[in-house]
Order: C-alpha cells, then structure tokens, then sequence
C-alpha cells in the first residue's frame, strides 16, 4: 500500500473534548478577535504594590534631580546672562568689581578629584585583593571592618587632620623631598607650603579609598571558586592567578567602583575647604594653594555681597552639577566598552 494512501489515526471530535479542555481563560484571548493576547493583570496584590512603590521612587528620583537643577538655574540665571557661557573659562573673581569666572575652580575640582583617584585606585584595589585573595578569613573580616570604618569618619574630622597632622608633615618632610628629587618637573616647583592641591588630594584619596576598597571586595567575592582552581590547575602561581582569574575578570567591577569613589571626591567640600588653601589662582604646581568649587560656595555664600555675586555662586554649582555629570558619564560609557569588549564566557 502506499504510503500517500495510509490513513493516519485523527483526533479526536472537539465536541468530544472536556469543555474545561476547549475553554481559553478570558485574559489569554485576543481583542475582538484579532492581535495579541490581553497582558496578565491578576498580579499578586503585594508585588503590584512593591511594583509601583519601585516605580514611584524612580520617578520621584528624577522629578527631584530636575527640580534642583531648574532651582538652581534660576538662581544662575543673572550670571550667564551678563557673562555669558563664557563665565566658565574666565579666570578673574573679583566680587568688588563684579567681575566672576569659575576656571580656577574648575581646575581645582577637577585636578584635585583626579589626583585622590590616581593615589586611591591602586591601594584600594591592593588592600581588596589582600582581604580577599591572601589573608585568613578572620583576620580579614577584622581589617575589613577597620578600613570601612573610615568611610564613617566626618569630613570635618579629616579636615581637622589635616590641619594640624598632614600639612606640617607635608611642609617640613614630603614636599622638601618631592622638590629636591623631582624639583625639575613643574608639579613639584614652587615653595613648601604644607596646605594646598597635594593635600586636598591626598585627603580626598583617604576619604575615597574605603568606598573602592569595599566594592572591590565584593566584586572580588563574586568570583566563583572553580576559576581560581581552574588556574591553579593549570599550573599557574597564586600571583597569576590572582592576576588572571581575579582581577582580569573584575574589570568592570573595579572600574564601577572608581567611579563612585570620582563621584564622592568631585562634591567634597569641607576637608578640600581646610587642606587646600583657597586661592582663587591656577598652577601646574601641586603645593600652590587653590580652591574648588565646592570650597568657594562654602566659604562665600553667607558673605555674598549682592545679588550677582550670588547668582555667580549658583553658576559655579551648575557648573560643578554639569562636570559631575559628564565625567560621571564619561566613566559609565568607559565601563560599558570595557564590558561590551570582554567576550560572552568572561562576564
């Protein structure tokens, strides 16, 4: 017999079917007949309300973040329109004459900002791997504690350190040595003050380092067991191990990890206000005195002479919003390559 004229076995007659069987919960059925089934809507009653509680939060995240930045463009407002965008690379600050410029500052916080990174990122990421990678347990978790405690410690108190500890040390050991053996390169000319960008930075890396060090730990925690036995497998020593299987496939994690320390240090204001000296003046040199941003606002707001000298003191915090947002941005998008370059196995 040919195949063509086997008759297969049918189904069933629908009419023979359960109606429970044949019947299509109303949520599952098509609009009029037509495009694609209706979205579930018997959510648990608590996840609805965890799920719109989220969702508030986000937007009201948002609506806030706008808020001040519509309020303190309003307050800037006076400023831009007599300098202009200009304002941002004037160099003069002179509220007796109405004559204001925020590039010292901006250099002071951006500098400042990127030293205490340059000096914090390595340690940090140096004590994580310790904790993690060569310590016991124990005595991790209790030198762990110790370095997190100093995230704890008020910016005030640092500030009062510096003061009366770090800038005498600074004045009378570090920076006579810096200019004796480094004194042909410009960051390092000039005479020895103690207070200024040297020790703003290395307040702000002190300050920042718990923050690295502590999500580096646990970027470093995340990392399954079997690769470091992989590695060790292989034949590889505890150094390239560590090398390989840990922190080449933290990458992303440390770098997460710098930018939140980037974003703390751009927005110190009253240890930076204490250490680094407050002059309104830019140098390549870091033991000239200068000021940020956010110390200038500190130090002049309750002492604004008139109306434009406050609606320059806005403008300098629009300008500090603005760099914190576009470094920040920048830093995201390095983070995205780097995690868009790593291959699928490795993330």
């Amino acid at each position: 017999m040919d195949i063509r004229e086997a008759q297969l076995p049918r189904p069933a007659a629908a009419s023979a079917m359960p109606k429970e069987v044949l019947r299509v919960p109303r949520r599952f059925r098509p609009r009029n007949g037509k495009g694609p089934p209706k979205q579930i809507k018997d959510v648990h009653y608590g996840d609805r309300n965890f799920y719109y509680l989220l969702r508030f939060g986000a937007f009201a995240t948002i609506a806030l973040l706008l808020a001040i930045g519509i309020q303190v463009g309003c307050l800037a407002w006076p400023a831009f329109q007599k300098f202009g965008f200009g304002f941002i690379f004037e160099t003069d600050w002179d509220p007796v004459n109405q004559m204001f410029g925020a590039l010292p500052f901006l250099h002071g916080t951006v500098v400042s900002a990127l030293l205490a990174v340059f000096i914090a990122a390595p340690i940090s990421v140096g004590v994580a791997l310790f904790l993690n990678e060569v310590v016991p347990r124990r005595i991790a978790s209790v030198i762990g504690f110790l370095v997190e405690m100093l995230a704890a410690i008020p910016s005030v108190v640092y500030g009062l350190w510096g003061i009366f500890v770090l800038a005498p040390f600074l004045r009378t050991t570090v920076q006579p040595w810096l200019a004796t053996h480094f004194g042909f390169l410009p960051f390092f000319k000039g005479p020895a003050y103690g207070v200024g960008m040297l020790a703003a930075g290395l307040i702000l890396a002190i300050m920042i380092a718990p923050t690295i060090a502590a999500i580096s730990r646990e970027v470093f925690k995340a990392i399954p067991d079997t690769q470091r036995e992989a590695a060790l497998g292989l034949g590889a020593t505890r150094w390239e191990m560590i090398q390989l299987a840990v922190v080449k496939s933290s990458t992303t994690g440390i770098l997460g990890a710098v930018v939140l320390g980037l974003g703390r240090a751009l927005g110190e204001t009253m240890a930076v206000t204490m250490v680094i000296g407050n002059r309104h003046d830019m140098s390549l040199s870091l033991f000239a005195p200068a000021q940020t941003m956010a110390s200038l606002i500190a130090n002049e707001y309750t002492e604004a002479t008139g109306d434009l000298h406050l609606s320059a003191l806005a403008a300098v915090g629009i300008v500090l919003f603005g760099v914190s947002f576009v470094i920040n941005f920048l830093a995201r998008l390095l983070v995205w390559n780097v995690e868009r370059g790593k291959p699928r196995e490795a993330r």
